[in-house]
């Protein structure tokens, strides 16, 4: 197990049992003691989990952890969800673009791209697309997450300056009540800003986030109008969340 997949894995832990210990950690996961302590001091130094005497525990922040260490889960889906999501964006076109693991596959889908615009928040994306000449990459500013992205009411003062013609907002839950959720407030709002801003709007999540509701709502399903998965997904959700008026794509 690489280590990215392994620190995905004691997060998960963390948030059904509240709770983790290095013993057991060391031998669910294969590795060594030693291991499953520098990953506990990882996470711990990037604020996803708090440390305690021969393990860890929640602190509450739910789903925080940066792209580069997210990848490694449904990366099969999420790529195939940004090819099919970059296939929506017309030649010269103005892309919003938040962060996240899948978002950020959308982002290597449309490198390849020429004489397309990408306005986003997100770090990751904007080091990962820099220096191709084919693409104009806006940063938007504002307070910088754990997550790499930068949020609040000066990001969302500087996307009010923009108009987008298509607009990719990763999130954390979706259901057809709840609508879009993420697990911090202020991102929430950075994400829904994105969403009015743009002609079309498209909800990028794998099949893990359909049927969850977190902290903080985005929006409801009618400031959406496209949702982008995967095929893991129970043929139930998808009807219930095409009933509302999305257009669903699952690739």
């Amino acid at each position: 197990m690489r280590r990215a997949e392994r620190l995905s894995a004691i997060l998960d832990q963390v948030r059904t049992d509240g709770s983790v210990d290095v013993l057991e950690l060391a031998t669910s996961l294969g590795v060594s003691g030693a291991t499953v302590r520098r990953d506990l001091q990882a996470l711990a130094e990037n604020r996803m989990l708090v440390r305690t005497r021969g393990g860890a525990m929640s602190n509450d922040i739910g789903d925080e952890l940066p792209s580069r260490l997210k990848a490694p889960r449904f990366q099969a889906e999420k790529k195939r969800i940004g090819a099919a999501a970059a296939a929506l964006v017309p030649d010269g076109a103005v892309v919003g673009l938040t962060g996240g693991s899948t978002a950020l596959e959308v982002a290597r889908a449309l490198a390849r791209r020429r004489g397309v615009t990408i306005v986003t928040n997100a770090i990751d994306l904007a080091e990962e697309l820099a220096g191709n000449s084919g693409l104009r990459i806006v940063v938007i500013g504002g307070i910088l997450r754990t997550s790499r992205e930068l949020v609040g009411p000066a990001a969302e003062t500087m996307l009010s300056n923009y108009h987008l013609d298509i607009a990719f907002v990763g999130v954390d839950g979706l259901t057809p009540d709840e609508g879009c959720t993420t697990y911090d407030e202020m991102e929430a709002q950075t994400d829904l800003a994105f969403l009015r801003r743009a002609r079309r709007s498209v909800v990028i999540a794998d099949s893990s986030k359909l049927g969850k509701v977190t902290f903080a709502r985005i929006s409801p399903l009618a400031e959406v109008d496209d949702v982008v998965t995967d095929t893991g997904a129970e043929p139930e959700q998808l009807e219930a969340i095409e009933a509302t008026g999305v257009q669903v794509t699952a690739i």
